[in-house]
């Protein structure tokens, strides 16, 4: 298996569960790079900066602290990593609404992609890496010896986001979030830098329809 592990895809696509699966099974590091993002769509929203303002959203990004790191003993509540915004943990508070409704605007700045990308790369330096995220192939780690691309229908990928709402005790629609799906891909496909696309020697696999566990053994065969 490959040392680093780029692996990117739409929202709900799987791409987050299938890497921690990934990673787990191979003992590398996950880092899940859309976290990044929304910690910095939710400090701009607890402290007030207006997300459409690109230069102070920019200079908010290089000002906080980004981390993550394994669940503590007393965080088994389903998730995969705790993530921290300035040691505070947000692991949930990242997955609200408002920051899902915010978070692709956040997400286009160029400055913002930067320090992040900066970032990402000390991280895959180190070697023994699932990243997982949406430029990861293509900006992030151009010349990662293994690159997946990992999607599925819209539809599919709401009913995903709408159950992950309902269990975190959000209401919601399944038509207003498959709204909102296809306005971040249009968003995320369209920008200007760092759109969402497959490397061009990404391997893509749909998930649709498709268990965790099938996709995991499908990409461990492969050599």
């Amino acid at each position: 298996m490959k040392n680093v592990i780029a692996m990117d895809g739409p929202a709900a696509s799987g791409k987050t569960t299938i890497g921690r699966m990934l990673a787990e099974r191979l003992g590398y590091l996950f880092l899940d790079t859309g976290f990044m993002y929304r910690a910095v769509t939710l400090a701009a929203l607890q402290r007030g900066v207006d997300v459409v303002d690109e230069t102070a959203v920019t200079h908010l990004s290089t000002t906080i602290e980004i981390g993550a790191r394994p669940p503590a003993a007393e965080e088994q509540d389903g998730r995969f990593y705790t993530a921290l915004l300035d040691n505070q943990d947000i692991t949930w508070a990242i997955r609200a609404p408002e920051v899902d409704a915010n978070v692709s605007q956040v997400a286009s700045y160029p400055g913002v992609r930067a320090e992040m990308v900066r970032q990402q790369r000390t991280f895959a330096a180190k070697g023994h890496c699932v990243m997982v995220g949406r430029d990861i192939g293509t900006v992030v780690l151009p010349n990662a010896p293994l690159k997946l691309y990992i999607t599925a229908s819209a539809e599919e990928r709401a009913r995903r986001r709408w159950h992950d709402r309902h269990q975190q005790g959000h209401a919601a629609s399944y038509e207003a979030i498959l709204a909102d799906v296809v306005r971040r891909d249009k968003i995320d496909s369209s920008r200007e830098h760092s759109p969402l696309r497959p490397a061009d020697d990404a391997i893509i696999i749909d998930t649709t329809g498709r268990l965790p566990q099938e996709i995991l053994e499908e990409i461990l065969n492969m050599r």
